[in-house]
């Protein structure tokens, strides 16, 4: 088995222009997002070793919220969980791999989670 390591942003509440609602109401639509990315691990990781070997989770945060275009009106979630994915990858070529969970909070009716998962590897041409 090989080692890994997976950095997650998990429940970040975020209003997107996204879906029918959006369309109907012209209103952003509230959506619970989680995102996890498959980071490059080092051998080892001891007491001094720099923050820079790591991940910011921030970038994660950002990539989730204001790496979103204002005003744009995503027509399918999907396509959120893609823009969020290449953002990821564009920042740092660390990034193996993402995976997007999005719920659409707006049109629960009982608590249910209504929403996508999307996981995207790092296209071949990147890996260079």
């Amino acid at each position: 088995m090989t080692d890994s390591l997976i950095l997650e942003v998990a429940d970040l509440e975020v209003d997107v222009l996204t879906g029918i609602y959006s369309e109907e109401t012209g209103k952003p639509q509230p959506l619970r997002m989680t995102v996890q990315a498959r980071y490059d691990v080092a051998d080892h990781y001891d007491a001094d070793t720099p923050l820079e070997a790591s991940k910011n989770y921030m970038d994660l945060k950002f990539a989730m919220s204001e790496g979103l275009p204002r005003g744009v009106h995503f027509k399918l979630i999907e396509a959120v969980a893609d823009h969020i994915c290449e953002t990821l990858f564009v920042q740092d070529r660390r990034v193996q791999a993402v995976t997007v969970k999005i719920v659409k909070l707006a049109i629960a009716e009982a608590n249910e989670k209504i929403g996508i998962t999307l996981h995207r590897e790092r296209p071949a041409q990147d890996h260079a």
